[in-house]
């Protein structure tokens, strides 16, 4: 739902009946949804971006970059779904993802193989925000509109950006204010940033899920809820979010995880890196298994894969 691509919008084809369980075999059901969240085209939706700049789309580009952390130093919960994170990122792509607390601005982040993520607990800092990617932008020749000015939309929000000079990812997320959290809470503020960060890492677009009925098998799958006149921070408006789609990274989430780190395709956005999947399919199965079992990533991960309504004790 939060995931945002300015520059070379990455808009997913939603073409594609919901995949479900009750397809032909696991198989034919994480191939479905790979094809709805990776293979999709290339679009622009910001009005005077300079649209001559080439766009090479690979899931890999992320591997070793680093995570410079901007804004409010990272809380506990934030600090855990972090570390449980970087750890999953190291177990796939055998890089690290090294991490640092910069400051107020992603300015003292440096211009190397950053992404930046900008951490809130209040009102969402639009002007810090509007700073970060003036500064993306003269550094890597974006050809973003001069002068813009830009606004959180939603509680989270992660751009990439395609310059004359690389690219850029910007991470912006809200964060609880406390360390102590109710259930309902430490929920919410999980999922929006285990749920940017993939997306972020990996290059997977929102996948729609239609039917209600019908069981989720990724995090990416989304079914649509209208929270627009919500505060963000109101407890409707996290129990209506959580209930959207699953809390942490499912099984197959896990599983293209493996397959983008692992592939040798050019881009992962093509048909090829299905092929790629298919071929490979005994052993992104096993890396898979692994990596669900491994304690060390249990703070992001859903083995469930539950979309659900929290419990009524955490109504209210």
């Amino acid at each position: 739902m939060y995931r945002l691509l300015v520059g070379a919008v990455l808009a997913a084809l939603i073409s594609w009946p919901a995949a479900t369980v009750a397809a032909d075999s696991k198989q034919d059901a994480f191939l479905d949804l790979a094809r709805r969240g990776w293979v999709y085209e290339l679009r622009t939706t910001m009005v005077g971006r300079d649209l001559s700049i080439p766009v090479s789309i690979n899931g890999r580009d992320l591997a070793g970059a680093s995570l410079c952390l901007v804004g409010e130093r990272p809380r506990e919960a934030t600090r855990e779904v972090l570390t449980a994170f970087r750890a999953l990122m190291y177990e796939a792509h055998g890089k690290p993802v090294p991490m640092r607390f910069a400051g107020p601005t992603a300015r003292l982040c440096g211009a190397g193989r950053v992404v930046v993520l900008r951490l809130f607990s209040n009102r969402p800092p639009n002007a810090a925000l509007t700073d970060d990617l003036t500064w993306m932008n003269a550094v890597h020749q974006l050809g973003l509109p001069q002068g813009r000015v830009y606004a959180a939309a939603s509680p989270a929000m992660a751009q990439t950006f395609f310059g004359r000079r690389g690219s850029g990812t910007h991470i912006m997320v809200k964060q609880p204010g406390s360390d102590s959290l109710s259930p309902l809470e430490r929920d919410f503020y999980r999922s929006i940033l285990i749920e940017e960060l993939y997306q972020s890492f990996t290059f997977g677009m929102d996948i729609l899920h239609l039917d209600r009925s019908a069981p989720y098998l990724s995090k990416l799958e989304e079914f649509p809820v209208d929270l627009t006149r919500m505060p963000w921070d109101s407890r409707a408006f996290m129990r209506g979010l959580l209930g959207s789609n699953p809390r942490g990274l499912c099984e197959f989430d896990v599983f293209m995880l493996h397959a983008v780190a692992t592939s040798d395709v050019a881009q992962t956005t093509e048909a090829a890196f299905l092929d790629d999947i298919r071929r490979r399919w005994p052993e992104l199965m096993e890396r898979t298994a692994a990596s669900m079992a491994d304690a060390r990533f249990a703070p992001i991960l859903d083995a469930d894969c539950r979309g659900e309504t929290p419990p009524a004790s955490e109504k209210g």
